[in-house]
């Protein structure tokens, strides 16, 4: 049974219920003194204590969509298979199936759009990689064959689940209503992980002797999508934006590649990796390196290049507040900066969802078709 079913989320949802109910109807016999009573207490506690944090935390996990599996939450992932086993004939990439967009009409790509469900194989980093790519309706409407079309990379925070952006932050359906409105032209979402290896939290970094997250999206993906897809290879075709972590994985991405991205959007991002049980030692001694994913030190120090980034914050709600603000004021000119700056909004999906309308809308002005 999924880790996500609203089936398993009933069941333990009742089986609280019933142990309340138990704990309720049999708390007068385990009142008497003796250890079987006191046993009895102790195991009616614990059950109705395992059980309570069970349904919080399966809510939880519906709601944000933390963990997509079992084995997403036990850690135990199987190692990523090789390029080319996973994609016969060296393709960069591989169509895993197909799902409509839910928008009225979805069930038709020319009027919905499409959603596929892909592996990406990098060339540079040899990494292999699950992603879904969100293909606008007139990708697929007649007399529209040839056109190129601008693709935006979203990321997720870590944890989290491509997921997320399909469901819990509805991506697709965003995009698809705004270029009906005609506040952002039709454009091609790739949605995935910040992080090459689901388990390790790789912030953007190529780890030495490690997983190479920065050569996977600073240079491969953009290189296979576009060889599989209708999309230009300029960097006025490309974007890169997320929340949270992928949101420091798109500003350092769009900072250090320009050569590849036009814009770069983080949505209550950090400045610089965070070190911890899940990301290891990034860096190994390398603090050349340490310094340059430092964001912050990286607009004082290095070239800025001639990409534009979108930052957003809360006044009230968001540890990151100063810290964008100094990220705003460190951007030099070719580079552009500007800002969604709410007066509250906590981190997370709620304010997220305020957020990604406007941040589409100001993607579509910096990224366009070849």
């Amino acid at each position: 049974m999924s880790l996500t079913s609203s089936t398993l989320l009933i069941l333990v949802l009742l089986a609280t219920v019933l142990a309340f109910s138990a704990a309720v109807w049999l708390w007068p016999r385990l009142g008497r003194r003796g250890a079987r009573p006191v046993l009895g207490r102790v195991g009616v506690v614990l059950t109705l204590q395992v059980l309570l944090l069970a349904s919080v935390g399966l809510a939880a996990n519906r709601t944000f969509l933390l963990y997509g599996t079992w084995a997403d939450l036990a850690g135990t992932h199987k190692a990523a298979p090789s390029a080319g086993e996973d994609l016969p004939g060296g393709a960069a990439v591989r169509v895993l199936g197909r799902q409509p967009t839910d928008v009225p009409g979805g069930a038709t790509p020319r009027i919905g759009g499409e959603i596929e469900k892909i592996t990406v194989r990098g060339e540079g980093s040899k990494s292999v990689v699950q992603a879904y790519v969100y293909l606008p309706p007139e990708y697929f409407q007649k007399g529209k064959e040839d056109a190129k079309f601008p693709a935006t990379v979203v990321l997720t925070g870590f944890p989290g689940m491509a997921e997320n952006l399909l469901k819990g932050l509805d991506y697709p359906r965003t995009a698809w209503r705004l270029a009906k409105q005609k506040k952002m032209p039709p454009m091609i979402l790739v949605m995935m992980q910040p992080s090459v290896i689901p388990t390790r939290n790789s912030q953007c970094v190529d780890v030495p002797g490690g997983p190479l997250s920065e050569t996977f999206f600073g240079t491969d993906l953009p290189k296979a999508i576009s060889g599989a897809y209708r999309v230009g290879t300029s960097p006025s075709n490309w974007a890169i934006m997320g929340d949270s972590t992928g949101g420091y994985c798109a500003l350092k991405t769009a900072l250090q590649h320009p050569e590849h991205y036009a814009a770069g959007v983080g949505l209550s991002t950090d400045y610089k990796p965070e070190l911890d049980a899940d990301s290891g030692d990034l860096f190994r001694g390398n603090a050349a390196e340490e310094k340059r994913s430092d964001l912050l030190w990286s607009l004082d120090n290095l070239p800025q290049g001639t990409s534009s980034f979108l930052v957003a914050s809360s006044k009230q709600g968001e540890p990151n507040y100063k810290d964008t603000q100094k990220f705003i004021a460190k951007v030099k000119s070719p580079a552009r900066v500007s800002s969604i700056t709410l007066d509250s909004g906590g981190h997370g999906f709620n304010t997220w969802r305020r957020e990604i309308p406007p941040a589409l809308e100001w993607l579509g002005g910096r990224i366009g078709a070849e």
